[in-house]
């Protein structure tokens, strides 16, 4: 993925120029904010409110691993152009992962618990306002550290995510591109994002139900109802079935994957432009 802000007039180091960092973060965020207007249906009150949360959390959690991954991803590629191999996209993918999902848990406790809750009976709904009311009031009600409830699933799941869906991204496109079938274009992009997209809900779906129960479990007897993520798919397995952690496959892929490939694709877009306009004199 990285490679596509690459081309350019040469570096002092040989490599070619390339987007400022900032520039780099800054794209990731805006690649994954787009992704969550075209994706968060506008048609309720509710479902505007929750945009609002959706957006936050692209503006911390994506800013932060689209940056980093980029970044990481350009300083690894050899001096000839050679792109590092899969299992190092693997690790570059869980360390940006692990890194984004650390910032953007906040936000994105504050989004599951105002999706939740309306479908929680009237008595027991939060009634946040807005993501910023949910964040102040997560603060004041519960403690600051309750903004970081389920911090270690969320970022065991960034760290399952990110290594499928921007090492597969990047693998996709490459095997797409040395296939002399296609051309770096929206259409090799699409495609790469289409697999990617498959990969990653294959292998996030389970630590997502962990992460999603832990964030918004409530106390039972002065008790948490789960102890960890281990303990949620444990009980999940054992009460609901093995295949249950898979459970709603076809409408989280078709949640998941528009939303990774408007993501790349925006991704892509801007970094060509910004190539176009800036680098290519």
């Amino acid at each position: 993925m990285a490679a596509t802000a690459s081309a350019g007039a040469g570096g002092i180091d040989g490599k070619p120029r390339t987007s400022p960092k900032s520039v780099k973060f800054l794209f990731g965020g805006l690649a994954g904010m787009g992704a969550t207007v075209f994706v968060q249906p506008l048609d309720l009150v509710k479902n505007r409110m929750q945009l609002s949360a959706g957006l936050l959390r692209q503006a911390t959690y994506t800013t932060t691993r689209l940056g980093i991954y980029t970044v990481l991803f350009e300083r690894l590629t050899g001096a000839d152009g050679t792109p590092p191999g899969f299992l190092l996209k693997a690790v570059i993918g869980m360390t940006a992962g692990a890194t984004g999902a650390f910032v953007g848990t906040p936000a994105e406790v504050a989004l599951i618990r105002m999706t939740a809750d309306g479908r929680l009976p009237a008595d027991q709904r939060r009634g946040y306002k807005n993501v910023f009311n949910a964040l102040i009031r997560i603060t004041r009600e519960e403690g600051v550290l309750t903004l970081w409830r389920g911090c270690i699933p969320t970022m065991a799941r960034a760290v399952v995510v990110n290594a499928a869906q921007l090492a597969s991204y990047s693998q996709s496109k490459q095997f797409l591109l040395d296939s002399g079938y296609f051309s770096d274009n929206i259409l090799c992009h699409f495609c790469a994002s289409m697999i990617s997209g498959l990969v990653t809900t294959a292998a996030s779906m389970p630590v997502d139900i962990a992460k999603t129960r832990i964030q918004n479990m409530r106390m039972i007897d002065g008790k948490p109802e789960y102890k960890n993520g281990l303990d949620v798919l444990f009980k999940v397995v054992r009460y609901e079935g093995f295949f249950s952690l898979w459970k709603g496959f076809t409408p989280y892929y078709a949640r998941l994957g528009p939303h990774t490939v408007l993501t790349f694709i925006f991704l892509e877009q801007m970094n060509k432009a910004y190539k176009r306009l800036f680098l290519s004199g």
